[in-house]
């Protein structure tokens, strides 16, 4: 399933982490990895990257994967979930999430935690299929739960992000990346 996702997400996570614009000295968490798409980029751009995903056999999957990075100290990862990050205040200085946003309990929550564990002037970036084309893939409502862009950036700004900003590479990509700044 994994391997999957990382093939049909692959151009939305590449677009993803270009928005973050990772400096060597950078702190990364991702939210909701999965198969590791973006991973390879985040460990290879920064100097420490965190991940955490609700499955134990994802996180079980980058910790042997990415073993080196983990021995080193460059990499950890936690089976968790947006609500409760497993981190400390201020721990990141870049934090993004591509796929993710449909699953959370609320966007207000999720983000509200996301903003705890960011520095002062740190980077957000979400990716998301809007909710118009969500709802065409027939998901059951109960495990999907389709998001609009104005959605996004109005939950981001009412947990305090700023300078907020929705990204495609071009006007006919569906999907958005949503950029935003602690």
């Amino acid at each position: 399933m994994g391997w999957l996702m990382n093939r049909h997400n692959a151009k939305m996570n590449a677009f993803a982490v270009r928005q973050l614009e990772l400096a060597p000295t950078d702190r990364v968490l991702e939210i909701g990895f999965g198969g590791g798409a973006a991973l390879p980029s985040l460990i290879g751009g920064a100097s420490f990257v965190a991940g955490i995903d609700p499955s134990s056999e994802m996180v079980e999957w980058a910790r042997v994967r990415f073993a080196p990075a983990v021995t080193a100290g460059r990499a950890i990862f936690h089976e968790g979930n947006v609500e409760a990050i497993p981190f400390d205040a201020g721990s990141f200085r870049k934090v993004c999430t591509v796929n993710t946003v449909y699953f959370w309990r609320s966007l207000e929550a999720g983000f509200a935690e996301i903003h705890r564990v960011l520095r002062r002037g740190g980077r957000l970036v979400v990716g998301f299929l809007p909710k118009e084309w969500m709802d065409q893939l027939g998901h059951p409502a109960d495990i999907f739960t389709g998001c609009t862009p104005e959605q996004i950036v109005a939950a981001l700004g009412f947990c305090g992000f700023t300078e907020v900003r929705v990204e495609r590479p071009d006007p006919t990509t569906r999907w958005n990346v949503v950029v935003a700044t602690r």
